[in-house]
């Protein structure tokens, strides 16, 4: 559809007329955002509502200070509504979500003559589910109900938010509507194994068939999602959307037009939602946990029916899965190079280029055999306790029965279907590269557990096979998307499609004139022994005269020593990431600024990408050292070694790529806004030392240097 003069003008006086009421000024980079958007969209193809164009995406980044929402808002809007698509906009984080929804949105529609209408999407379980509220309360008067095993289903339960009183509060807030059955809406934080009794999943869940179809919180939400112009949801919710097929909780990304706004996010996420693990015993203790479910709903079950014949046929399936775990328990612990030592009751494994010996993947295809028999039988039964729901046919099973029990064996499906994942995963073959697959043993006092775990190293065929070669269009945008000042690791990492285009949109901050990057001379080196000492010499230097510091460290252990070392001496100064909620530390540091005093943060990765700290706030960024990946990590690892197999550099290609995307991010606390100046001290010399730390200082934004010598 190319882009018709109706939308331009649309696009055009949205942009002047949100300019006109918030009285702000048009900036550079994000008329060039909107632009790009907007002919991006323009150019795609369609025939009676498919694309017919090839698969891309436009990828824009732009740095803080850009307006980057209100560009992408602006573009695609009035795109989508002409093409008769869906716009899904994607978040990494809730705190922007919100942003979005309750600010941007709203902003947007005030200021312009744009109409359209949002809501906010959501997993199901965020929301209340009535027939479990209502099947706790039974349970909560009555010692042996009907579905007992819902308490098997949980785990320990905290007393104070966890009493009949709180459940009976809930029911009477969300029966009044005073409450809409979220959880974020609820007025205190719902602790989550509390919180896990009274909500659902999609195994457990029997949609039209439940009593309380009609008042469902969250088929409520969902009858929003089908009129909705803009859905604002989050990467886990997408994917998640995705692993079910696509159109399951969000449109078909057939009809959507996606944004994934801080999109630097997204193949990590995506390797999470494709990982899978198992830990042993705990599943042997699930497995108890079912054989206790059978016993208590045999009763229940009319003897000779086919519900009953499923029952014997899970005892008899869930039996062979305990047996074959116990030994591949036995086999992880006696043939692995377990390395264990004084401080860490925690080993880690990893199967180099992910090929398991041979008598682990034996048992792995034993495993996976009967895993699957366990989850086929399962379903069974579910299917028989789904059909009791419907009252147009006879059924050996009453509809009370079903409602009772259809949850729990719900769940225990859903938690079978996951543990399936992982012993498929470990039986497939090859791949390129291959998946990384990896064990830990823990131990605590007085038991022990092996966790065994697969991931895929890359997520470019994942998001290619399951998002871009469907979604009519997607725009990806952050303030950090290139390495190294090319898009070659997110090309790499996110397999975009070929015809894909790319666009970096000059910042409206002048740099050189607005802040300071500084190395100064250092007696040690972070691979020297003496640095931790070296960093509590040179840290009260550093703040001194500064009323708002954030030292960055790359180990949360070293940030911890040279707290211990320096608070003493420095009462009331310091404040760690660890010592209380993200939000109160921030809160606290404010306060100390606003009242006078000085304020020093101290953080690790966390900190260095999702803090806003403008203006006075924050003048001083210190990084101790440049932030390289941990060696142990078994994905990182696994990439290394596929990248080495082919002649390449990993450290060039992997390590110092992810390194300059976490500095730039570090950097980026510091400017916030135009106004804002100050600088940044990095007191690891190989910056300037090493061959690849210039590399990392251009890929920096163009501050004053001060390097010492």
């Amino acid at each position: 559809m190319a882009l018709t003069d109706d939308t331009k003008h649309e696009i055009q006086q949205g942009y002047r007329d949100v300019l006109a009421g918030k009285d702000i000024r048009a900036r550079y980079g994000q008329r060039l955002m909107i632009a790009e958007i907007a002919k991006y969209m323009g150019e795609i193809t369609g025939n009676d509502g498919q694309r017919t164009s090839p698969a891309s995406a436009c990828v824009v980044e732009a740095g803080t200070g850009t307006g980057k929402t209100l560009a992408y808002l602006i573009a695609a809007i009035p795109v989508a509504k002409a093409l008769g698509k869906t716009l899904v906009i994607s978040t990494a984080t809730v705190a922007l979500q919100d942003q979005i929804v309750l600010k941007d949105l709203p902003d947007l529609k005030k200021h312009s003559k744009m109409d359209f209408n949002w809501t906010l999407a959501k997993g199901r379980g965020r929301y209340l589910c009535m027939s479990r509220l209502e099947a706790r309360l039974h349970d909560e008067g009555n010692g042996d109900s009907d579905t007992m095993p819902l308490f098997l289903l949980d785990g320990p339960r905290s007393e104070a938010s966890g009493t009949r009183a709180f459940f009976e509060e809930m029911l009477a807030s969300y029966g009044s509507r005073n409450w809409d059955g979220d959880r974020d809406h609820w007025p205190e934080q719902i602790p989550d194994d509390v919180w896990r009794q009274v909500t659902t999943d999609h195994r457990q869940c029997t949609n039209r068939h439940c009593s309380y179809f009609d008042s469902c919180a969250f088929f409520d939400a969902r009858k929003d999602l089908d009129d909705a112009d803009i859905v604002v949801a989050n990467h886990d919710l997408v994917l998640a959307d995705l692993a079910l097929g696509g159109g399951a909780i969000l449109p078909e990304p057939e009809n959507a037009l996606y944004i994934f706004d801080e999109a630097h996010h997204l193949p990590d996420k995506a390797l999470n939602h494709f990982a899978a693990s198992v830990s042993l015993n705990a599943t042997r203790q699930w497995l108890k946990q079912l054989s206790q479910a059978l016993v208590k709903m045999q009763p229940y079950l009319p003897g000779g029916s086919q519900a009953a014949k499923s029952l014997d046929r899970i005892g008899s399936a869930s039996r062979d899965v305990d047996l074959v775990l116990a030994r591949v328990y036995e086999e992880a612990e006696q043939n692995t190079g377990w390395e264990f030592n004084e401080e860490r009751r925690t080993a880690q494994w990893r199967y180099p280029e992910g090929e398991l010996p041979e008598a682990m993947a034996d048992l792995s295809a034993e495993t996976r055999i009967a895993t699957a028999n366990l989850v086929r039988q399962l379903g069974v039964l579910a299917d028989e306790l789904q059909g009791a729901f419907d009252e147009r046919k006879e059924h050996e099973l009453d509809r009370e029965t079903a409602e009772a029990w259809y949850p729990v064996i719900g769940s225990f499906h859903s938690r079978a279907e996951d543990q399936l994942r992982l012993w498929t995963a470990w039986c497939e073959q090859g791949g390129s590269p291959p998946p990384a697959r990896w064990a830990v043993r823990q131990r605590w006092d007085h038991a022990e557990d092996i966790t065994l775990y697969s991931s895929p190293v890359l997520a470019d065929d994942l998001l290619y096979s399951r998002l871009w070669s469907r979604a009519y269009g997607a725009v990806l945008t952050s303030a950090t998307l290139t390495a190294l000042g090319r898009f070659d690791r997110l090309n790499a990492r996110a397999g975009l499609p070929q015809d894909s285009r790319f666009l970096v949109v000059p910042s409206s901050f002048r740099y050189a004139e607005m802040a300071t990057v500084e190395v100064p001379a250092m007696s040690a080196l972070p691979t020297d022994d003496g640095f931790t000492d070296e960093l509590v010499k040179r840290l009260p230097d550093l703040w001194a005269g500064e009323k708002a510091t954030l030292v960055l460290f790359t180990s949360r252990r070293q940030m911890i020593q040279v707290r211990d070392a320096l608070a003493p001496d420095y009462p009331e100064l310091i404040i760690t990431q660890d010592d209380m909620a993200k939000g109160e530390v921030l809160r606290q540091h404010c306060s100390r600024v606003d009242e006078g005093r000085p304020s020093v943060l101290f953080g690790v990765a966390s900190f260095a990408e999702g803090i806003d700290l403008p203006g006075k706030y924050l003048h001083h960024v210190v990084i101790t050292r440049l932030p390289f990946s941990v060696p142990d990590d078994p994905i990182e690892a696994g990439l290394a070694e596929w990248v080495t197999r082919r002649g390449g550099n990993p450290f060039m290609e992997i390590t110092v790529p992810d390194a300059s995307i976490k500095l730039v991010q570090a950097v980026g606390r510091l400017l916030r806004t135009e106004q804002d100046t100050g600088r940044v001290t990095i007191l690891d010399r190989r910056i300037i030392a090493r061959r690849y730390g210039q590399l990392l200082l251009d890929a920096l934004p163009p501050f004053r240097r001060i390097i010492e010598r």
